[in-house]
């Protein structure tokens, strides 16, 4: 493998990426443990695709926000290393595919130059943080959640809390009470919230935890109806400790934060959180967060005129509004599944720099949003957005679906959820035009059930499935109906109906479509209407739909294939559990010493004491392992090293094992404390390393006898 350098100014970052060059040489090697080694990878960005010996490599973007030099970074690096492709996401990063593995280093390391991490945007990590698009133009909003946004990333990237828990964080801010961010189905989702005290005003969030969807949905329950604002990020921390401590790290479908909640019950949940509130890093951390003005956006000369008045028109009715800036316009962008080649990207940055501000966002359906727009300069930038393909009317219509890229590249998609979706869209286009003014009924669409696509809160909704016909298996759909959200950190969960053949799809559409404009009430929106008629009168109107007795040759070919159907499902990466040996153990409890030492000596206490407490788990739970004792969680681990070594004298702790290393939340993170900790877990290293040396040599005289 060739060796890589970097030169960048931050220290960290280069030393954050010369350590991917090493442990992938390593891992080629034969010297780190494949599972290990993922884990490692993940949390850099770097998924293994459904295709063997290729990446795909998702690029972090906080709450979606792009300027345009960042846009041709990215289209750059797409070129050189990809497939000339942009993938964005429902969370608001963007993907780019077929990456061979020895060259991600240097690919991080070209985008970082301009502001671009991969660190933490895949693995058991706080993934990317996401905010409503509009932030900061919202006419809606209290005030911009963008600084927030911001600043909760910035402080928990590369933080100890929250490097290798048992699953991934969602976080969401919402700009308003109607949620656009979807913060019912987060881990932790953020709604701004003012009072009014005297004569100032106070600001805070509204704050829900526990949210998700998957193969079993849970909706977020609230944790506080107002925060201060200054108290968001030590309470953020709070959780994100006691996740990392009680949760599930052995059965990776109980491994979500919810589960812990539904486990332990809300209140024990709450209870534990105030419980670290003396081990917090910061008890407060003050964010800045005046308002910026929108930047100035000249009025273009010679203003040009739309040759498609008629596609001018309905553009401008489902793709533009009027900021809270009077007399500035933010201006959508439909970006079918996502996805938009670079050619096209490089077209859309000088656009976006003539006509409006530089700053582009991602929006966690798909598309993209320009802002601070004069109204002067909307037929213009229509013209030149039409000329490249993407002034498609109807964004986030009922004719905009959101898709997931399924069996296209992911290891976990069951069947095509891309292909359908280009189906649907042309069906809404040339038979139900009028569906684009449609905002009400949103479709949305995944491969498999895990939701990537947010099939779960859809209107109307699919998800990638097999059903069995005979000695066949046929690409299907399980159909979900009446989800979506209800304002002010609520939502509702899709009810999950049956499957049918996927190529059957565009029937299920139309029967709904028909049904709903035949027999709704003036006025009654969809989910109304799906209440009013209720679940058993959809149930029994799509059920002859899943009849398997009456399949044509067409049913067994899956949307966008030409070969018979084959179910082929491999190993899922987003948030894998590591399978640890006991040598590995022993090395990540090594790596996590030095990380603790480094920095106590740079005066990081807080950030010590935590690589120090991480330091004994691992310590511990090698020396389980090797006694073929499985824990699930790291306080399982607390309770079983206590049961399994000082109870039987084999390791000797005063007052106990348990109250030694959960001083980590009983004392004020010091000087005096960090070095006090850390030397304790150096100690305990040495001696389990000595234990394990021992046992060795004994298994070898053993052998030998």
């Amino acid at each position: 493998m060739k060796s890589f350098r970097t030169e960048l100014e931050d220290p960290i970052v280069e030393k954050d990426i010369l350590d991917l060059e090493k442990k992938i040489r390593l891992f080629r090697e034969g010297k780190i443990d494949s599972e290990k080694f993922r884990s490692l990878r993940l949390a850099r960005g770097v998924y293994g695709q459904r295709q063997q010996g290729v990446q795909m490599v998702r690029i972090k973007i906080p709450y979606g926000k792009l300027t345009t030099r960042q846009l041709l970074k990215i289209s750059d690096i797409s070129d050189e290393y990809a497939t000339g492709n942009l993938h964005l996401t429902t969370r608001q990063d963007i993907q780019i595919h077929y990456v061979s593995l020895e060259r991600t280093p240097e690919l991080w390391a070209k985008l970082e130059e301009d502001d671009i991490t991969l660190r933490e945007a895949c693995g058991n990590t706080v993934r990317n943080v996401t905010a409503s698009s509009i932030a900061g133009i919202d006419p809606n909003e209290l005030f911009d959640v963008s600084p927030y946004a911001e600043a909760v990333f910035r402080y928990f990237l590369r933080n100890p809390v929250c490097q290798e828990m048992g699953r991934k964080i969602k976080m969401a801010f919402s700009s308003s009470d109607k949620d656009d961010a979807f913060t019912f189905i987060h881990d932790v989702g953020l709604i701004p919230k003012i009072k009014n005290e005297g004569n100032q005003t106070i600001r805070g969030f509204k704050v829900v935890v526990g949210g998700g969807l998957g193969s079993q949905p849970f909706l977020a329950k609230t944790a506080h109806e107002f925060l201060h604002e200054d108290l968001l990020i030590p309470f953020i921390e709070s959780v994100l400790r006691v996740f990392d401590r009680y949760g599930e790290r052995a059965q990776r479908n109980k491994a979500r934060l919810k589960f812990l909640i539904d486990k332990i019950g809300f209140e024990k949940f709450l209870e534990l959180c105030q419980d670290e509130h003396k081990a917090l890093k910061n008890k407060s951390v003050k964010i800045t967060s005046t308002d910026n003005e929108e930047p100035i956006v000249q009025i273009i000369e010679n203003a040009k005129r739309a040759t498609d008045q008629l596609k001018y028109k309905a553009w401008l009715a489902t793709n533009v509004f009027e900021q809270k800036q009077k007399g500035r316009f933010g201006v959508f962008i439909k970006v079918q599944l996502g996805d938009v080649k670079t050619g096209t990207a490089r077209a859309l940055a000088p656009i976006v720099k003539n006509y409006a501000a530089d700053d582009i966002r991602v929006t966690i359906n798909q598309g993209l949003l320009l802002k601070s727009i004069p109204k002067e300069n909307l037929e213009t930038i229509f013209e030149e957005l039409n000329a490249i393909g993407l002034a498609e009317p109807g964004f986030d219509s009922t004719a905009d679906i959101t898709a997931c890229p399924g069996t296209d590249t992911c290891n976990l998609g069951i069947s095509s959820s891309t292909g359908i979706s280009v189906e649907l869209e042309r069906i809404i286009k040339e038979e139900y035009p009028d569906l684009i003014y449609n905002g009400d009924i949103k479709i949305k669409i995944s491969g498999c059930m895990n939701s990537c696509g947010q099939h779960g809160i859809a209107n109307i909704g699919f998800h990638g499935s097999s059903m069995r016909a005979g000695v066949n298996t046929v690409p299907a759909m399980l159909v979900l109906l009446g989800g979506g959200i209800t304002g002010n950190g609520t939502g509702r969960i899709s009810d999950k109906l049956f499957k049918v053949p996927s190529k059957r799809g565009p029937d299920v559409l139309r029967t709904l479509l028909n049904d709903y404009a035949q027999n709704a009430h003036e006025g009654e929106l969809f989910n109304e209407y799906y209440d009013r008629k209720t679940e058993e009168y959809f149930h029994a109107m799509l059920k002859p739909l899943a009849n398997s007795k009456n399949l044509t040759a067409d049913d067994f070919v899956d949307w966008g294939h030409e070969v018979k159907f084959d179910t082929a499902i491999g190993v899922g990466e987003c948030a894998g559990v590591i399978v640890d040996l006991v040598a590995t153990l022993l090395y990540e409890a090594e790596e996590k010493l030095n990380w603790a030492k480094d920095s106590v000596a740079a005066g990081n206490f807080a950030d010590g004491i935590y690589h120090t407490y991480n330091t004994m788990i691992s310590t511990a739970k090698a020396l389980l392992l090797d006694k073929e004792v499985h824990c699930n969680t790291q306080i399982g681990i607390i309770n079983d090293f206590e049961t399994h070594f000082v109870e039987s004298e084999l390791f000797a702790f005063e007052p106990s094992f348990k109250e030694s290393v959960l001083r980590i939340n009983k004392i004020e993170p010091s000087p005096e404390f960090a070095k006090e900790y850390l030397a304790d877990a150096e100690d305990f290293y040495l001696q389990a390393k000595q234990y394990r040396e021992n046992q060795l040599a004994k298994v070898e005289l053993n052998e030998k006898a």
